[in-house]
Parts: C-alpha cells; structure tokens; sequence
C-alpha cells in the first residue's frame, strides 16, 4: 500500500491538523485475485414513508410484476412527470436512518449472538464491526478505479471502534444540479416512473401507474459481510422483490437506458454503466437486473434482465474491459487506508476523504465539529433508558 503522510499548515476554512494520501494509478497494482468477499447476509430492513420518515421494517417493500411480453412494451416514462412527489434534496439526510434502525436492532451487533442489556447498550454504542455507511458510497469506491469524470467527497468519523462513513456532494457536484436543464430534470425522473410500471404493493397486484410517483418512499435492506480483514454492515435502497426467484436473494434491481444503435454505443455502455449495475448490485447479493431501454421520448419498447454474475463476461470483449477483482482490491486497500488513517475515536471529529479522477485520494483531519461532523448526539450521546 502507498501511504503518503504529510504534515500541513493551517488551511483556515477546513482547520486541517494534517493529511495523508492514497495512490489509486496505476491500477494494474490492483490486478491480483478476487479478494476473500463473504456472501452478504441480510440482517434486517427499513423503509421510508411518503414523508420520507424512517420505519423499522418492511412496509415499503414492493413486488415485481413481470409483464407478459418483455420484447412488446409500451411504457411512457413522462406519464405524469408534473404531479411528481419529490423529497427535499436540499435537506441533508447523512446516515440518520441507518444509524435509527441500528438504535433500534442494536442486538444484531452482539457477539456470539448475545442480547445485550439495553443500557449498556445504548450507553456504550459498541457495534463489533469496522465500517457502517450506505451502499452507494461502497459502489463508488468500487468503480473509482475507472472512474474518469466524477470525484467524490466522503467524511469519516470513528467512534467505538467503527468507523462511519458519510458522502457528501463535491463543488462539481453541485455546480451539475444548480445548472441543470428542465430536459435533464426530466429525464432523472424517468427512472423512479419505471419501477411504477413494474410494481405493486401485492406479489399478485396490478402496477399503478395513474398515481403520483414519490420519491420520498423507499425500502432498504441492511446487509453484513466481510472484505478480507474488514467487517461490514450497510444498507442499501432496493426497488422490488420477485417471489418466482429461485435464488436465496430474491430482490431486483430496475435500470432505465436509451436503446442501443451502434457499436460504439454499446461498448459504452459496457464500460461505464455496466460497472456501476454490477457492483451496486453485487455488493449486496442482488442476482437480477431489469434494464427498460427507451426512446429519445422517453418511451420504453423492451425489458433486458441481466444476471448480476454473468455482467463482467459481458464485457470481457470491449477494448480494455473493467476487471471485478481490480474493484474490490482497491476497495481492500482503501478500507486500510481509512483505517490507518482515521486515528482519534471521537464522535465529533470528521476525517475528509477527497478523490478526483486522475489524483491521490487525499487525507484532512480537521476540527471537531466542522461543517462535515455528521454523527447526531441522539447516537452518539443518547438519554439515560430509565427501562
């Protein structure tokens, strides 16, 4: 591993103590064998309502409705785009609801599958596992090594012993929502109208599709596994299940892509969103993707399922295919290297963690309390259990 330690002036809008660095090129340092990566297990679910408010469980679980002719559909994803329900992107949700379901499932973490007393537990907070955050973040790192046009921006916090990752959006990222067009808004909305065409609230219901779609609502699983020496335990959104799956993972995944006219177009999307399906999916053992491709009008003509295991021969024979074990080592040694680099246990300090395509991933510790501390004191310090 290539670990840079550097000690750095006082940079005053971050208060940097000191950073380290991370080199990700070049990448064939990645190219060894599939590291050990246990099959996730799911340990519990939890869903967000119309109002985007936490529940503990599974009430937004939807089902798959397969229809009956894959090759012959006719699925306009602009049916209703101005009576949309959409969640409030300015308001910063961070980890709070993974961090309300383990509050509330805290004796999934106990050893030896020993409940702990409540009070202690809450007291204590110790979970026995080194990483807790969402999926997404995990996918992104996976496909960092390929990654050509996005950076992204993560803080982590240790605390206990775990360390708690948040993703936070990076200036670009910013600037491509401020600037973004009627046309592009309306196109980022076709995917949540998709899954409507495909689900129901019954394995044996009819999809609604006169209904609003709200993209408040959400159902997540909440997975543990172990990469080599690394326990963890995320939660990621997932859009249906599908009871006729033979396999022990019954959940599905929906993708949404313009149909494909050309070579060239097709090697793309081999290169860059095939990546991206296949390790979002893969990461918590998701067998089957449902891809909708559509017309520039947003009319979807045919489904495609993909079997999440079969996605990398697909792309074995594009010019310099993407390789799964070069994800998941760089994923290995970047989880050292937050682990190595994370050093103070304090709920209020955050470690900024930056990469930009081409760069180091970078290392700042700053302040306690900074704009990028993300871990509540209703988690970290919570009231006496008078129980």
């Amino acid at each position: 591993m290539q670990i840079d330690n550097t000690n750095t002036e006082m940079i005053p809008n971050k208060k940097v103590k000191y950073s380290s660095e991370f080199s990700v090129q070049p990448i064939r340092r990645f190219d060894a064998k599939f590291p050990p990566y246990r099959r996730p297990i799911e340990i519990g679910a939890f869903s967000q309502d119309s109002s985007r408010a936490f529940q503990n469980g599974r009430g937004q679980l939807k089902f798959y409705i397969k229809p009956k002719k894959s090759n012959s559909v006719n699925f306009d994803l602009k049916r209703g785009y101005n009576e949309m329900i959409r969640k409030d992107e300015a308001k910063k949700i961070y980890i709070d609801d993974v961090l309300r379901w383990i509050m509330k499932n805290e004796d999934k973490f106990a050893l030896n599958q020993v409940k702990p007393q409540r009070q202690t537990a809450h007291k204590s907070r110790e979970l026995n596992t080194d990483f807790i955050c969402w999926r997404g973040l995990l996918t992104k790192f996976l496909c960092t090594p390929y990654e050509n046009k996005e950076g992204w921006l993560v803080s982590v916090t240790k605390f206990n012993n775990t360390f708690y990752l948040c993703e936070f959006d990076t200036e670009d990222k910013k600037k491509q929502r401020e600037s973004m067009t009627p046309r592009q808004d309306e196109m980022c909305c076709w995917g949540w109208k998709f899954e409507q065409y495909l689900t129901s609230d019954k394995p044996d219901g009819v999809p609604d599709v006169e209904s609003p779609v709200n993209n408040n609502e959400a159902f997540a699983t909440v997975v543990r596994t172990r990469l080599n020496s690394h326990s963890l335990v995320f939660a990621g959104e997932v859009d249906a299940i599908d009871p006729s799956l033979t396999t022990s993972n019954k959940y599905v995944e929906f993708k949404t892509s313009r149909e494909i006219d050309n070579q060239r177009q097709d090697n793309n999307m081999k290169r860059f969103k095939l990546i991206k399906w296949w390790a979002q999916s893969f990461l918590v053992g998701i067998p089957k993707i449902v891809c909708g491709f559509r017309d520039d009008d947003g009319i979807v003509h045919r489904l495609q399922t993909y079997d999440t295991l079969e996605i990398p021969d697909l792309v074995k024979n594009i010019y310099n295919p993407w390789n799964p074990a070069v994800c998941f080592n760089f994923l290995d040694e970047l989880l050292s290297f937050i682990k190595e680099s994370v050093i103070e246990d304090n709920a209020k300090v955050a470690y900024l963690f930056q990469w930009h395509p081409g760069q180091k991933v970078v290392c700042e510790k700053l302040h306690e309390n900074s704009e990028y501390t993300f871990l509540p004191a209703w988690f970290t310090d919570p009231p006496e259990d008078n129980e």
